[in-house]
């Protein structure tokens, strides 16, 4: 029977990827971390002494809902999650730890590949404007899997690089960086590749959006639907960043379907297959 307060590997990984996914604290010790240098997709490493301080980690209020992680789920992300409850947050323990995710062949980040974090523990990024496919579903996917805080600033194509370098940001989908195009692959599988989520999920939807992002429907039947509304939203939302709030809406239900539906046919008179 698993513990109160607890969360399983399973429950976890059905989040993840979701704008329902909690707050994930990486608690581990130096010298476990040291063991594998990777994260759990969203994560924030911080330590258990920043955890429980009196005004509770940084960017986080209380009534939030956090899943503590320390190596194997014993009692350091226990007495974690045990002051965080104390100080209101909604917080449990996952079950195993880092361990029993790993061990569960779950999607890690490597901690070499993750960018630089600003002052306030966010990730920056810096990329063309007025975006149409790659520069919204890269900066969904970062959102959902790498970092939920992420920043993303939107410049004239001349300043990309001038941007990056002032601001410490990580420039995507520009010629010459790694996360770009690269021979028939488009910024979308760049960082797919690059952070280890090549996730069923993930694949199916990345063929969608390099369909749709490089003249090639035939990829995916779905592609010239993605081509299609995200050329509406470019129309819709003169703003870049309102433009992103309204595509992270599309790739959520698009990562849903991939993930949960696919198997699922409707007309009107029965739906078959459904999944819940």
């Amino acid at each position: 029977m698993a513990a109160p307060n607890t969360i399983s590997v399973h429950q976890l990984s059905r989040l993840i990827g979701t704008p329902t996914c909690p707050t994930i604290l990486d608690v581990r010790l130096d010298e476990d971390f040291a063991i594998d240098p990777r994260h759990i997709p969203t994560a924030r490493r911080i330590s258990h002494y920043q955890a429980t301080s009196r005004d509770g980690p940084d960017g986080l209020t209380p009534g939030a809902r956090v899943v503590v992680v320390c190596h194997k789920g014993l009692k350091l992300s226990h007495g974690v999650a045990a002051f965080l409850r104390h100080g209101g947050f909604q917080a449990g323990v996952l079950e195993g730890g880092f361990t029993g995710w790993a061990d569960a062949r779950q999607p890690l980040l490597p901690e070499a590949v993750l960018p630089p974090r600003d002052d306030s523990g966010r990730t920056v990024w810096v990329t063309r404007a007025r975006p149409k496919v790659d520069r919204i579903a890269c900066p969904w996917l970062i959102r959902r899997f790498i970092d939920p805080a992420a920043v993303f600033l939107f410049v004239a194509p001349s300043e990309v690089t001038a941007v990056a370098e002032r601001f410490g940001a990580t420039p995507f989908d520009v010629e010459g960086v790694p996360f770009s195009h690269h021979g028939d692959q488009c910024s979308f599988d760049a960082l797919i590749a690059k952070f280890d989520l090549a996730t069923r999920p993930l694949k199916r939807l990345a063929a969608m959006v390099r369909g749709a992002d490089t003249a090639q429907p035939e990829l995916a039947a779905e592609a010239p639907g993605l081509l299609a509304a995200s050329l509406g939203l470019s129309r819709m939302f003169p703003d870049d960043l309102e433009q992103l709030n309204a595509g992270m809406t599309l790739y959520d239900a698009l990562y849903r379907w991939c993930r949960d539906a696919t198997d699922e046919t409707h007309d009107r008179f029965n739906h078959r297959g459904m999944v819940a």
